[in-house]
């Protein structure tokens, strides 16, 4: 008795479609008879003409997505160009004293932070008596160095949100370890406040801001003593 032959299922119609094209040279009548429902209506439209409208939709996509790389390139540019700003400003600063003022304000001015504070601790004699190197307390200095990265989120009352102008309305913090190199012990901290509770969003990426504590870690050498800055 013969074994029932298995119907035709659609996977075998594909592949034989797929595998002679040459169905469509003999049969081209089939191509123009073939009604499709389109996706923007309940008209019928030919496989041609789907077709189409599938590489329309194609082309939609892949242009959104170059305006997206495009958007993210211009973004990166500006944010280069204020960090070249930024550092052009501290390489021009004479005077060592004057360096965490210049390093808040131009975070201020260049990247519109709306609060910026600095604490350096450790620092030559003839510095010790500037603000920035008052008022640190020996648990907020381990809390510093425990950082391993910058750290962004809410505040929950930290003592580096009371170095700030205006604790009160730093909804969302920065806090930037300031350290010489790859050394464990941070000698300072780097404070960035917003009202946007979104502005130093957990989630975010800290790379940026790993640069700036970096370079700020590289211009602050100048307030140590010598034998530190040789160290770092």
């Amino acid at each position: 008795m013969n074994e029932p032959i298995p119907p035709i299922t659609e996977d075998d119609i594909a592949n034989y479609l797929l595998n002679t094209p040459s169905f469509f040279e003999r049969h081209a009548e089939v191509l123009a008879a073939v009604q499709l429902t389109s996706p923007h209506g309940q008209r019928a439209v030919s496989l041609q003409e789907r077709q189409a409208e599938m590489l329309r939709e194609k082309i939609r996509g892949l242009e959104l997505k170059a305006a997206e790389m495009i958007r993210h390139g211009q973004e990166n540019t500006a944010i280069a160009d204020k960090l070249q700003r930024w550092t052009r400003e501290l390489l021009l600063t004479r005077d060592a004293r004057d360096l965490p003022r210049v390093v808040a304000d131009q975070i201020e001015r260049q990247f519109l932070v709306p609060q910026v504070a600095v604490r350096v601790w450790g620092v030559s004699p003839e510095f010790a008596g500037e603000d920035y190197a008052q008022g640190v307390s020996e648990d907020a200095q381990a809390f510093t160095s425990s950082l391993t990265q910058p750290y962004c989120g809410g505040n929950p009352g930290l003592e580096a949100a009371r170095w700030l102008p205006d604790p009160a309305a730093a909804v969302s913090l920065a806090l930037i370890p300031l350290r010489p190199g790859l050394a464990p012990d941070a000698f300072g901290m780097l404070v960035l406040a917003s009202s946007d509770p979104q502005r130093f969003a957990p989630d975010m990426g800290t790379d940026f801001l790993e640069r700036i504590g970096q370079i700020t870690s590289a211009a602050f050498s100048r307030l140590r003593p010598a034998t530190s800055a040789a160290v770092a």
